[in-house]
């Protein structure tokens, strides 16, 4: 220990006598001790300063990208979960369990068409999730019924004792083998991951639940990608956990192998990509028990700034946030610039500052004579160069934001014409083919995308349904109400046989979905050709037109007078009660039909299309010429009713979606 300590003492005199001599010829001469000075005053603090919000905002990028990657699973759990769920009320509205098959079918091919390799799964339980008193038990499912590939692990046969009657979602992991060429380079396994997400029927006794599973793949990624400019890598498992929980072992769907970030670590510029990791929690499906793994990440720098400082709108008086502080983030580093040249030279600074604030200016009419509007001149003083800098970055930004409203409004102007397109193409495509009954109808939205909706559903025996419904509003959230009402018409129309109760169905269910401000109207008629019958409810929407035949010319056709027929009915979707008062109102009314007979349907866009006076239409105008031209050939009768609204309206614009339904029964 003394030999230790001695030798430890002589190499600590040796060491100061050599940094002392060091430090003597070093500084003897005055200029080398002005740099050194210069350099522990100047350039060490901008060092330091530098490297320490340099740190600091790489912390920010990783916290902010892992937030934005946890979000988006997050949000991919909650779309699993609503799948589960939407697919549980549907099947607990069948009562015959041969139907749940086709159901789970339907509904795994449309979430397959979003999600590659979805899958779905009806497995039997029995619990007890509500009162004693007054029990009651959904359909029993003796086997599990699947639907999809499940590709990726095996379908579960039954329901853990975990799970509790509100159901469950989140993630699950699984191990599988490479595929492809890295299984023939012997690559170990990887851990993968899936959203799992179970519902059960809201019954005091459910028998069965639903189980939906969405494998997290390349193209889960890849939307991650586009949505937060964040790319995923690699998967691990951390062993870290005290419940030891370990992913089981499953089959790899493809080869996910996002591309790698480039070996260095930093580029030049704000297109910077970082790796990073973030951590997600899983759980163990047999045992509920939770798990952690970490997900490789790679951000760009220039995604991830744009997101958190994206503050367009707020402005403090002329300057928006952003800018204000931009200019003060090249204040300060103005500052630090010119302390640190002044001290070598106050001269050449200014020089440098007139020459390199011309040369900015040039630069910047180079990038717009070119069309980059997106190039900003760097702002390093506040005298009058720098205000004519700030004055150019004004004027570029300015002209840039007015290109990308006229490129986005370009855009939204084609996605609505698509919509328009597609919208039209669900309603009948062709005239209703039935024999002695003829069928036309038109559909004109006021704008791109409307809300009124007609169809033909042929019932059998030669029955076929009518439908005319006019959603509250316009434009696409109208829309979007309409494309759902058919869907539901065509599943109703197959389970109900009277208008009424086929109403009454629909309002129970549109009242649970529809927003509180909208509501539906609706006529729903039956004709019945065997029984020479039209069966029809009215759910709040414009009278139905009746006028009656010429029974084979034996009637004179200057007597006909046209009906207004409007039984009792309200609103489709108005959250008033429990439907009571809904089906309290309705009526259903039946009217029989002879040779010649016309029934014209229609929405409120007709009757209340206005001239530029403000005078409408109206049930008058459109009962007299139904009156006065029901002789003429059907589809005549439909452009003259047509080019007597346009001519009646003039040069005013359409404000109201128009659409009518014309049925005439044949005089054979």
């Amino acid at each position: 220990m003394a030999i230790t300590l001695a030798v430890l003492f002589i190499a600590l005199l040796i060491g100061w006598r050599v940094l002392r001599r060091g430090r003597r010829r070093l500084l003897w001469r005055v200029r080398r001790k002005l740099t050194l000075s210069y350099i522990f005053i100047g350039f060490v603090p901008i060092l330091l300063i530098v490297v320490f919000f340099l740190l600091c905002g790489l912390l920010l990028f990783f916290n902010v990208s892992s937030y934005l990657v946890q979000s988006r699973v997050n949000a991919l759990v909650d779309e699993t979960r609503f799948l589960a769920e939407a697919t549980a009320i549907e099947l607990q509205q069948n009562s015959d369990e041969s139907a749940f098959a086709d159901v789970l079918r339907r509904r795994q091919q449309a979430a397959a068409a979003r999600y590659r390799g979805a899958s779905y799964a009806i497995v039997p339980t029995m619990r007890t999730c509500g009162p004693l008193a007054d029990l009651e038990s959904s359909v029993a499912v003796e086997e599990p019924v699947i639907a999809g590939a499940w590709a990726h692990l095996d379908a579960p046969a039954s329901l853990p004792d975990w799970v509790t009657c509100d159901g469950q979602a989140g993630l699950v992991a699984y191990v599988a083998p490479p595929s492809g060429a890295a299984a023939q380079q012997g690559a170990p396994f990887r851990t993968h991951l899936a959203v799992r997400a179970v519902a059960l029927p809201s019954d005091a006794v459910p028998r069965y639940a639903v189980i939906v599973d969405v494998p997290v793949t390349a193209a889960i990624g890849l939307q991650i990608r586009n949505e937060t400019g964040i790319e995923l890598g690699t998967i691990s498992t951390l062993e870290m956990t005290a419940t030891k929980v370990a992913p089981v072992e499953g089959h790899a769907i493809e080869e996910d192998s996002p591309e790698q970030p480039a070996s260095g670590l930093f580029r030049l510029g704000m297109d910077t990509t970082l790796p990073w990791m973030t951590f997600l929690d899983y759980t163990d499906w047999m045992t509920g028990r939770g798990g952690n793994v970490m997900m490789a990440i790679v951000l760009s720098v220039n995604n991830i700034y744009g997101r958190i400082s994206a503050t367009p709108l707020t402005r403090i008086g002329d300057y928006r946030i952003g800018q204000l502080l931009l200019i003060l983030l090249m204040v300060v580093g103005g500052m630090f610039v010119i302390i640190q040249t002044v001290a070598f030279a106050v001269g050449f600074t200014l020089a440098r500052s007139i020459t390199g604030a011309v040369h900015e200016l040039f630069t910047g009419t180079e990038h717009v004579r070119r069309g980059d509007f997106a190039h900003r001149i760097a702002v390093g003083s506040h005298d009058q160069l720098g205000e004519l800098a700030d004055s150019f970055n004004s004027m570029t930004a300015s002209v840039e934001d007015l290109l990308h409203e006229k490129a986005e409004k370009e855009r939204l102007e084609q996605e609505l014409r698509i919509a328009r397109q597609i919208q039209m193409s669900l309603l009948p495509q062709g005239p209703l083919k039935l024999a002695g009954l003829s069928v036309t109808a038109h559909c004109e939205p006021a704008r791109e995308v409307g809300g009124d909706y007609y169809d033909y559903l042929p019932l059998g025996d030669r029955r076929v349904g009518i439908i005319i419904a006019d959603v509250a509003g316009k434009g696409t959230s109208a829309a979007l109400y309409m494309a759902e009402l058919k869907g539901l018409m065509l599943s109703l129309s197959q389970l109900q046989s009277s208008p009424r109760l086929l109403l009454i169905d629909a309002n129970r269910i549109i009242a649970q979905h529809l927003d509180a401000r909208s509501f539906i109207t609706m006529t729903y008629a039956v004709v019945d050709m065997c029984a020479r019958t039209l069966t029809f409810a009215r759910a709040g929407h414009c009278p139905l037109m009746y006028l009656p035949g010429t029974a084979g010319g034996r009637l004179p056709a200057a007597g006909r007078k046209v009906q207004l027929l409007a039984p009792d009915g309200l609103v489709l979707g108005l959250k008033i009660d429990n439907g009571e008062r809904f089906d309290s109102l309705l009526r259903e009314v039946t009217l029989p039909l002879g040779a010649g007979d016309l029934v014209l349907l229609f929405t409120d866009g007709i009757t209340d299309a206005m001239n530029a006076a403000g005078e409408p239409f109206g049930e008058e105008r459109l009962a007299a010429l139904v009156e006065e031209h029901g002789g003429l050939p059907f589809e005549e009768l439909r452009e003259r009713i047509l080019r007597e609204i346009r001519a009646f309206v003039g040069d005013t614009s359409q404000h109201d979606d128009m659409t009518m339904v014309l049925l005439k029964l044949d005089d054979q």
